[in-house]
């Protein structure tokens, strides 16, 4: 395959553990990257998030890689770009303050009918992100060999995904991280916000490259993998910042690429 001109990732758990900072060497790297082409982040966190764990640890970023950014809180319900001045809202699809009010009730009761609300919790268990609802079972500052341990297996998330689901069959409702669960509009996850990148880049999909740890199938990631984005898989930020690293190794500043063997990159799946 020739170099993509675009290369997406998930947030928590590829560059950067959930709700953490990005490390100095994963910031190094995807600075040297948009150096060289775009670069899209996609992931079910909200806007805060971005700039706290990405933006705020990228100040040498030059004023065009700034411009090659594509930013997409809430699996893309939000899209935000520089402007050149400062990060702006491109568009945001926010719920109705109905269907923010229904989602929050429905997460709550089947939490509690499924023994799955957290009576001391660290933070917020229900998030109210305009776009997206987000459940985050032990609260969104759980520490993270909590959340890791919390469900092991994924049944616990998938059946309360199941109960939140059969009771908001207008909304689409998913699973998050380890612990979360998402509702935003019908129809929306990762592969919607993927389709508005294209309308608004003009990069195709065949020519844009996804970085995600849940490509699993049923993994919040895995709607890109089946829309037909070349997707890797990791396992963490470090394996992510290897496999980056080698991609960057091959691709020249400022756009001008070197072409890649078919399969040179390890770990690539679709």
């Amino acid at each position: 395959m020739q170099t993509p001109r675009l290369v997406a990732f998930d947030l928590d758990d590829t560059l950067a553990p959930s709700k953490t900072r990005m490390d100095p060497r994963m910031a190094k790297v995807l600075r040297e990257l948009a150096d060289r082409v775009e670069v899209a982040i996609i992931s079910g966190g909200q806007w805060q998030q971005f700039q706290t764990q990405v933006i705020d640890q990228l100040p040498e970023l030059s004023l065009e890689a700034r411009g090659r950014l594509h930013l997409m809180p809430t699996c893309g319900t939000k899209y935000v770009r520089h402007n050149g001045t400062e990060f702006a809202t491109v568009y945001a699809e926010n719920l109705t303050d109905d269907e923010r009010d229904r989602a929050k009730q429905a997460l709550r009761t089947e939490a509690l009918r499924l023994a799955m609300w957290e009576l001391k919790p660290a933070g917020d268990v229900i998030e109210d992100r305009g776009s997206q609802i987000t459940f985050s079972a032990l609260g969104q500052q759980a520490r993270l060999e909590d959340k890791h341990a919390w469900d092991p297996t994924g049944a616990k998330k998938a059946a309360l995904r199941d109960a939140v689901a059969r009771a908001l069959p207008d909304l689409e409702v998913r699973s998050g991280g380890s612990t979360s669960i998402d509702i935003t509009r019908k129809g929306i996850d990762k592969a919607f916000g993927m389709a508005r990148l294209v309308e608004a880049t003009g990069i195709a999909l065949d020519e844009m490259l996804f970085f995600g740890d849940r490509l699993d199938e049923g993994g919040n990631d895995y709607p890109v993998l089946e829309m037909g984005v070349r997707s890797i898989a990791v396992e963490g930020w470090e394996d992510t910042l290897a496999k980056v690293a080698a991609l960057v190794d091959q691709i020249d500043p400022v756009g001008k690429s070197a072409a890649l063997a078919e399969g040179e990159l390890i770990g690539d799946r679709g």
